[in-house]
């Protein structure tokens, strides 16, 4: 029912239309206005208001119903990170909310902005213990930027255009809202939604000092040893033009965090590599010797770090962040630079000097060409019979060109896969960085395919982590979502396995893990498979993975006793990183 509703002031009469909806109908009218295209979700008892709302809206709602709700904020989470834009999820009350926990901690340390809606019981059993009661709000209180409880309809526009706002300002992160039962199905006056842009006391970007811009210009143009580190802030920033500009300006070598992958072209010639326990050995060793460090979007991860105490101790830092609680948390900063970097990357870049570095890069290259020769040409062409799975991501490479989006678990082919895939545009590596989950790859490919549908998308999986949540092919299977599925199988949890042998004395505690037949599974779910196991075949079995017409699954079966190297030991220096 429609109302008009006059309204008058000192001035002028103004005229109102009011829609008389039910709140399950704002949320989905509120996520039109917000531009949502794609929901990821699996409906339950306290959330069913909205999905018979659902029902109405599936021309311009898409819903894809996974087989799990940790499967539904993983897809959501592959959708923001390819897309930009904010993941959308639905969950159930009880365990429905609670198997988000584990996708909000990972959204929340990865800075992955979510919109999260949860069913709740009725505002009157709240605090009864009712059928599938949880207090949703205290359990993710410390994996959110923000949550909040709706118990009357009239809050859920405001409330939503908050949600979208923290969501998707400043540093991203995840928002829950929980709603209550009755006012999903209560009716109110609906007055149309109104984008949030400000909220008192919240300070999405900080002031950008320009005193502090100027004394890090200075820094970097008096230094003779230059070395930048950057982050996923330069992709969350959508900067990768600005700090391109910044880098062929400056001319100083720079190398990534996992999560700031492919923000730079991997073959670009001042990239010179991986930071971290798995990266690249000029990048660790130099870190000790550099004079300045630029740090641009990352916020020295214990990983990237080795040990504090020992870490660039020589050098004077600048750290370039839009949440200044990163700033000076675990490494001292010389200058702190608050701001967006795509704001502040131009103001720097414009008060440098023109310079290169050859007798400094030339360093990396060095470094780089000693990996190439102890481990890196060894992983990437065996000389043994059994595969390795730097081979199989060299020949994935080699087909994609370097366009694909690649999604990777967590364990030893997410560090090869970071190591070795070769990336032309920004958004193409999608992974679990900080909260490091198994079973992320499948279901965030999902996601990341509808987040870039025009995109080859690749799922790089191990035979531990695809066990954690396999039953997401048939979300693939239902949704006809074309993902290319390569598990790299070594019989073995192939990380944990890896400090067993060189920490325990190789005393492999529950480890050697049994897997199905994956090629029957996924023909179980009407999805094509292969499995290889030898040189021979790899290629074109990848080849035909790429072709095939929808979704397909690849087995390799790789070396069982591979190791990732080169590694920094834990308790370690950085520079004291190990080629073998």
């Amino acid at each position: 029912m429609e109302t008009l509703e006059i309204t008058k002031d000192k001035t002028a009469l103004a005229a109102k239309v009011t829609t008389s909806i039910t709140g399950s109908q704002a949320v989905l009218e509120c996520f039109i206005a917000e531009g949502v295209e794609t929901i990821f979700g699996y409906p339950g008892g306290a959330i069913m208001p909205i999905y018979d709302a659902l029902y109405d809206y599936q021309e311009k709602l898409k819903h894809i119903l996974v087989r799990h709700e940790q499967g539904g904020i993983h897809a959501a989470q592959g959708y923001a990170r390819t897309s930009g834009r904010v993941g959308v999820v639905f969950a159930t009350s009880g365990p429905g909310a609670t198997n988000l926990v584990t996708g909000l901690a990972d959204a929340m340390i990865d800075s992955t902005p979510l919109v999260a809606i949860t069913g709740q019981v009725f505002a009157h059993l709240l605090g009864t213990d009712a059928f599938q009661e949880t207090d949703v709000i205290n359990i993710t209180t410390p994996v959110t930027k923000w949550n909040y409880q709706v118990t009357d309809a009239t809050e859920i526009p405001a409330v939503l255009a908050k949600a979208f706002y923290i969501a998707k300002s400043g540093r991203p992160g995840p928002v829950l809202i929980d709603i209550t039962k009755n006012a999903q199905i209560q009716k109110f006056d609906y007055e149309g939604y109104i984008t949030c842009s400000h909220i008192r006391s919240y300070r999405p970007k900080p002031i950008v000092r320009k005193d502090y811009i100027e004394r890090a210009a200075k820094l970097i143009n008096e230094a003779q040893k230059t070395f930048v580190l950057f982050g996923q802030g330069v992709i969350l920033g959508k900067a990768e033009k600005e700090f391109k500009q910044f880098v062929e300006k400056s001319g100083i070598p720079s190398a990534w965090t996992i999560l700031g992958l492919s923000a730079l072209p991997t073959d670009h010639p001042l990239n010179v590599g991986m930071l971290g326990m798995h990266g690249n050995y000029g990048p660790n060793v130099l870190t000790n010797e550099c004079d300045v460090l630029i740090a641009v979007g990352m916020r020295f991860d214990d990983r990237v770090t080795g040990r504090l105490d020992k870490y660039a101790r020589q050098a004077k830092i600048i750290h370039l962040d839009i949440d200044p609680s990163e700033i000076d948390k675990n490494v001292k900063t010389a200058v702190p630079v608050w701001g967006d970097c795509k704001e502040t990357l131009p103001l720097l870049t414009s008060l440098l000097e023109q310079k290169c570095y050859p007798q400094w890069l030339q360093r990396f290259k060095d470094f780089q060409k000693e990996e190439e020769d102890v481990c890196i040409n060894n992983e990437l062409h065996p000389s043994t019979e059994e595969l390795t799975m730097g081979e199989v991501i060299h020949l994935l490479n080699e087909l994609t060109k370097g366009e694909a989006v690649i999604v990777t678990d967590v364990g030893q082919h997410q560090m090869v896969a970071c190591r070795y895939a070769k990336f032309n545009q920004s958004r193409s590596n999608v992974t679990s960085g900080g909260l490091g989950t198994m079973g992320f790859a499948l279901p965030a490919a999902i996601g990341a395919k509808f987040g870039a549908p025009e995109r080859t998308v690749v799922a790089v999986i191990g035979d531990g982590g695809v066990q954690m949540t396999i039953q997401e092919l048939g979300t693939i299977m239902q949704s006809e979502v074309d993902v290319k599925i390569l598990i790299l199988n070594n019989h073995f949890l192939g990380m944990v396995r890896q400090w067993q042998q060189l920490f325990n004395d190789k005393r492999y505690s529950f480890v050697d893990i049994a897997s199905p037949d994956y090629v029957m599974v996924a023909k179980a779910y009407g999805i094509s498979g292969n499995s290889v196991g030898n040189r021979e075949q790899l290629k074109d079995a990848i080849a035909a993975m790429l072709h095939h017409k929808g979704s397909y699954l690849l087995e390799v079966h790789v070396g069982k006793e591979n190791n990732v190297f080169p590694m920094v030991p834990q308790g370690c220096s950085v520079s004291e990183i190990r080629l073998k």
